[in-house]
């Protein structure tokens, strides 16, 4: 799958995935895909948690040696006041 914006977050440790994915997304058009690349195995449980509290879909993750890949479309208008 493709996508729009490709964010790395190797190396750092819960909570920091999350927050700077949430900070991207908010500049993100609806529908848009964001990758985020970590390294952190709490952003397998934390992200998809975090898409559906916000109204992002969470599309699937990606093991590509040690770091997985987790792959978001930005929602509606909703998503991003519930992103703030």
């Amino acid at each position: 799958m493709e996508w729009d914006v490709e964010l790395d977050c190797e190396g750092l440790l819960c909570p920091l995935p999350v927050l700077k994915a949430r900070k991207r997304l908010r500049s993100m058009a609806p529908g848009a895909v964001l990758c985020v690349r970590a390294t952190d195995p709490m952003a397998a449980l934390d992200l998809p948690h975090f898409c559906a509290e916000t109204g992002h879909a969470f599309l699937g993750a990606r093991e590509d040696g040690g770091t997985s890949r987790y792959l978001i479309r930005v929602g509606g208008a909703d998503a991003a006041l519930l992103a703030r």
